[in-house]
């Protein structure tokens, strides 16, 4: 059976003040011409659907057009939706009993079952388990007499209720954070790695379908999970990485599963541009390139440039940001490594440092594990 495993389409996204829901329509264009010349049999798209839980109208209206023309496509693919961290449960879910007639199921909001939902090939069926994003609390509610802590007590719970056979192929549609997967710097951080999910958690499925990291990739030592990462790129840490569909094909039971990615061409680019202030504010330098790519600026000038983000832009009309390289190191204007950017940083860490400037001393043990604590509390209620 071969399937499209996609993710984190983050419908309505904005990068740095810039609307990108045009360029979700161009790559959303794209899929479903790789579908329909791949007729494959399913698509799973593993979470954050939405970049908010309450997007726009403009972004309900692409999702609702890409799910139509999916559903309408000859090929007839099965479509497989959960949300993610980003989206809301209810309104994503809403009208899921009655859609799901034209072959789009989206998961239900989670109250503890997760039913299969099974297709037949040539070598039998395979069940889709459909997890969302679920965090501790979810699952408290729906099991209270369970003992969960953590994200992978929860996910693990979760499962354990799901009632596999072990006869047939099972794969499971997630979207969690697996201990060991790399980060990009679009993603949120968590304190301390709270939301560190076992990949034991998801013993006896034959191919999980994961999403929430922007980066393909297959979780350390499982080559059948897989984050198939996001169709755009959402942050200069991701410039160099080739966005695609996952491709998986599921042969008899107990072989291993194929997977090969199928290239997305971005309709802008995100990429670097490194040089001196005047040579990259040369016209004649990038003329006949795509100077309407997303743009981040690296200027090895000795000294500051006035005003060089606004100046650029006549030339890079979507400039995302602009920094110096100086001695080896990338900074703003001193010399050597910057800290890393706050979005980078867990709220501990940024309370940590806050607390030493301003007591001039570290958090205590105790201090610590009460602030990790109430950060933990924070993120089950707000996450």
């Amino acid at each position: 059976m071969k399937l499209f495993h996609l993710s984190d389409l983050h419908l309505g996204k904005r990068l740095n003040g810039y609307s990108l829901l045009g360029d979700q329509q161009y790559i959303l264009e794209r899929i479903l011409s790789a579908v329909e010349q791949e007729a494959p049999q399913a698509v799973v798209i593993a979470g954050d659907v939405y970049d908010k839980a309450t997007p726009s109208a403009e972004a309900v209206a692409v999702l609702d057009e890409f799910l139509s023309r999916l559903a309408a496509l000859k090929c007839s693919p099965q479509v497989f939706v959960i949300y993610g961290n980003h989206d809301s449960a209810e309104r994503l879910a809403f009208g899921n009993r009655l859609i799901e007639k034209s072959g789009v199921h989206l998961s239900p909001v989670f109250k503890g079952e997760v039913k299969p939902m099974v297709l037949t090939d040539e070598y039998g069926e395979v069940a889709f388990y459909l997890l969302p994003f679920v965090k501790p609390s979810d699952v408290r509610n729906a099991y209270p007499e369970a003992k969960v802590e953590s994200y992978t007590d929860a996910v693990r719970e979760a499962l354990a209720h799901c009632k596999l056979d072990a006869s047939r192929r099972n794969v499971l549609v997630a979207h969690q954070f697996v201990t060991g997967a790399a980060r990009a710097d679009s993603e949120d951080v968590s304190v301390g790695g709270l939301d560190n999910v076992d990949a034991a958690a998801f013993d006896g499925f034959d191919y999980v379908a994961l999403g929430h990291l922007h980066r393909p990739q297959a979780v350390p030592g499982a080559e059948n999970i897989r984050y198939c990462g996001g169709p755009l790129k959402y942050s200069v840490s991701e410039k160099d990485d080739q966005k695609g569909i996952l491709v998986v094909e599921l042969g008899a039971k107990g072989e291993p599963v194929a997977c090969r990615s199928i290239p997305l061409t971005p309709l802008h680019d995100l990429r670097e541009v490194k040089g001196t202030y005047d040579d990259v504010s040369l016209l004649k330098n990038y003329e006949g390139t795509a100077t309407d790519d997303y743009i981040h600026v690296v200027l090895t000038d000795k000294n500051d440039v006035m005003d060089a983000m606004g100046r650029l832009r006549a030339i890079y009309p979507n400039i995302l940001s602009l920094e110096y390289e100086r001695g080896g190191g990338k900074g703003t204007g001193t010399g050597g490594d910057p800290p890393p950017p706050v979005k980078q940083k867990s709220d501990m860490e940024i309370l940590a440092e806050l607390y030493q400037w301003q007591n001039d001393q570290e958090l205590s043990a105790e201090q610590q594990s009460f602030a990790e604590e109430i950060f933990k509390k924070l993120q089950e209620e707000n996450h």
